[in-house]
């Protein structure tokens, strides 16, 4: 189908009428022309729910938006691990989107969780960018099946909070590519988003909305994207830099003064016209695709539909951490005591921009009480301070000595975890672990339920004889997590991140936020497990790890190693009493490249429910990019033929099936030869004996051959140290040149 809007017809628009294209309106709309029937369209946030505002719109949330439902956050739907749960997701969205005349959904987030205490965690799938890359192009792929675009943020490195205006996230390239572009890449190249937004902050010291290495090197010319790159609000601090960089849009707009600007500097060849006729033409192609009919009536879509989608998208991910001698699910004779003010007034949804005018909200208590189960409830401790108060704590207590069991409620308040801040502790507020202790002294059954945007360490967990872990559940919490408790639902939900036991035990201890203008990545690529299963390091929970109210069994491992992929297969079988819900993943441990490697990494996943009894073989597939790592001096994604490892399992700490294999849909790894080239590395290949011997080298080699004491010694030195057993630099370079003509 082809476009009015096309290069001719940007070239004929003015000078003024083009600034003003690439230029929000306002808040939430593109520019409209009405002379040139240029439409505009809307956006909103609402990677987990709309915020469309209303009148009197804001940037910040600070005014009223329309009712929506609140679907979970992206902290707890990753924990899913199922894609075709987020792909409807993504539909109900673009559903509700379509029926607002909402064109771009600003959404998802996919920067990868590097520290627990990054404010903007809840928003953000993983700290695993595998896992991040496939269930962020489910839910693109859902949204814009409904003909509604997408704006994938945050483009890139933003992985904090404080000073996210001006910071530098520092990041060697390997680490770049592997860890945090790699989500953006796999969405990118199969998804074809409608727009990124770029992030606010620096990338090794360029400003990423005008950062032309990210924005068009790497996003256009490498990955091939399509659509048009958005800022983030407030993020363009040179309009004129940020359009020669890549960016074709500007949000929320400055008016004239953007206008005035960008004119300016094309009439005084700063900027080239061709470079804004570029991002006008992309902006217009956008609008084009994505502008929706206006006979779409407001609120012509089943929120009560999509409330119950919302309760199944909780039920799909709350993760079971604990459950000593199966004190859940709940029995139809249990009396329950319900303690603290979370089950009342839960926190369900993330602050700042993402915050929803929920459509109905369920709160826990709400759901026990209208249940057949009986039940009393008392607060405990006040969200308001951290201070105990008497008066609730012995209501409590006593509350917890007349029931069977006591379901305690339990997470960080609103005002301690948000957009705009990082947290300072992952510790919950003091007078809620110290009622957890007491309430273990007077009921020893005790069940904790948190509500937390992210990781919380965890030193009352002996207290505990179960812990489910709800994250921000949106808003059919109360239903979800009762239906979970009562085993209406078996929970199938599992880690997206680690918890690990302190927060001196995350990789980015000590150096996050250490400086207000410099982020330095010094773990690399040892992000996550990555990290906690490379040191052995103890941990609370591992990446991957939930459990079930049935058991799962997993067998018949095998491995079809073709020219063009590897097809792995295996058997799981419910071995337990009742239907659930298992997550296989597939693990790969690289045994052959010559360069640090994590253990292993994530590379395959598979949601599977099995009724008691029944068996199904799991069928993943892998291709050369999944055994891949980054090359930094080819700048090129680099796969090893040789040797590597096939790992399935239940989490990365428990793995249930293992396998060698030796890949060969890579390239052999390079046995380049040079001075520096170690003897040890030389004089065991069979293909350089006739070299070494023609070069008159071959009594230097046999010194160190029949060497009994010293061999080890002498074979760890280079090429260029035979100069010390004998032979002349002559002969070495003899040697290279033969070996040079051997290889080209």
């Amino acid at each position: 189908m082809s476009s009015k809007f096309n290069l001719s017809f940007v070239r004929n628009l003015t000078l003024t009428e083009k600034a003003a294209l690439v230029t929000g309106k306002n808040y939430w709309y593109t520019a409209d022309n009405k002379k040139r029937e240029i439409p505009s369209i809307m956006m909103t946030d609402g990677p987990s729910g709309l915020r469309k505002q209303a009148e009197g719109a804001d940037a910040l949330g600070l005014n009223g938006s329309v009712e929506a439902v609140c679907f979970p956050t992206a902290a707890l739907t990753a924990c899913s691990f199922d894609k075709s749960m987020l792909f409807k997701l993504g539909q109900n969205l673009g559903q509700a989107a379509k029926a607002e005349n909402i064109s771009i959904l600003l959404g998802p987030g996919v920067n990868i969780k590097r520290s627990p205490l990054a404010g903007r965690n809840f928003e953000y799938f993983s700290e695993d960018p595998y896992l991040a890359g496939e269930l962020g192009s489910s839910y693109v792929q859902g949204v814009q099946s409904q003909k509604v675009g997408v704006s994938v943020k945050h483009f890139a490195a933003n992985n904090r909070e404080n000073q996210r205006f001006t910071a530098s996230s520092n990041i060697d390239e390997r680490t770049l590519r592997e860890i945090y572009l790699k989500a953006f890449e796999k969405i990118v190249k199969t998804a074809q988003p409608a727009t990124l937004m770029c992030s606010y902050n620096e990338l090794n010291g360029v400003l990423n909305s005008q950062n032309h290495r990210l924005l068009t090197q790497i996003l256009r010319n490498e990955w091939g994207f399509q659509g048009a790159v958005m800022s983030d609000w407030g993020a363009v601090a040179d309009h004129v830099a940020a359009l020669k960089a890549g960016l074709d849009l500007e949000m929320p707009g400055n008016g004239k003064d953007s206008i005035h600007q960008i004119v300016t500097a094309v009439q005084n060849g700063q900027l080239e016209e061709s470079v804004l006729d570029t991002a006008v033409l992309r902006v217009l192609h956008l609008v084009e695709k994505y502008v929706n009919s206006q006979t779409v009536h407001s609120n012509s879509y089943d929120k009560a539909e999509q409330h119950d989608f919302a309760r199944q998208a909780a039920e799909d991910s709350l993760v079971l951490l604990k459950n000593e001698h199966q004190i859940l699910p709940l029995q139809k004779n249990d009396h329950v005591a319900l303690i603290g003010a979370l089950a009342k007034t839960p926190r369900y949804q993330g602050g700042g921009s993402s915050h929803v005018n929920s459509y109905r909200v369920v709160t826990p208590l709400d759901a026990a009480q209208q249940s057949d189960y009986d039940v009393d409830y008392a607060q405990g401790y006040s969200l308001n301070t951290n201070k105990t108060d008497k008066e609730l704590v012995n209501a409590a207590i006593k509350l917890a000595q007349e029931n069977d069991k006591v379901i305690f409620f339990a997470g960080v308040p609103e005002q301690d975890e948000s957009e705009g801040f990082d947290k300072e502790t992952l510790d919950l507020p003091d007078n809620q672990v110290a009622l957890i202790e007491q309430l273990a002294q007077v009921n020893p059954n005790l069940i904790v339920v948190l509500q937390n945007g992210s990781v919380v360490t965890m030193p009352w967990r002996d207290s505990a004889l179960a812990i489910l872990e709800t994250y921000l559940a949106g808003e059919a919490v109360g239903e979800a997590t009762w239906n979970i408790l009562t085993g209406a639902t078996n929970p199938s939900g599992k880690l997206a991140e680690t918890f690990p036991i302190r927060l001196e035990d995350n990789p980015t201890y000590g150096t996050f936020n250490a400086s207000k203008t410099q982020e330095n990545y010094h773990e690399g690529i040892f992000v996550g497990y990555r990290y906690y299963d490379l040191k052995k390091k103890a941990v609370n929970y591992p990446f991957g790890y939930g459990l079930s109210y049935t058991t799962f069994t997993y067998s018949n491992l095998v491995i079809q190693n073709t020219s063009d992929q590897v097809s792995v297969e295996f058997d799981i079988k419910n071995t337990g009493q009742v239907a659930g819900q298992e997550i296989a993943q597939l693990y790969v441990r690289n045994l052959v490249s010559a360069v640090e490697m994590p253990i292993q990494e994530l590379q395959g996943i598979s949601k599977v429910y099995l009724q008691p009894g029944e068996s199904k073989t799991v069928q993943l597939k892998l291709t050369r990019s999944n055994f891949a790592w980054y090359n930094t001096q080819n700048s090129a994604w680099q796969t090893d033929q040789g040797e590597y490892e096939i790992r399935v399992g239940k989490s990365s700490r428990q793995i249930e099936l293992r396998q060698r294999i030796q890949l060969e849909i890579g390239t052999k790894p390079s046995k380049m030869v040079n001075l520096n080239t170690y003897l040890k590395d030389i004089i065991y290949r069979s293909d350089l004996k006739n070299a070494l011997s023609k070069a008159g080298l071959k009594s230097s080699i046999n010194q160190i051959l029949q060497s009994d004491s010293n061999a080890e010694l002498l074979e760890n030195m280079p090429l260029r140290a035979l100069v010390m057993l004998g032979a002349s630099m002559q002969q070495v370079e003899t040697f290279l040149k033969l070996v040079q003509n051997k290889n080209s």
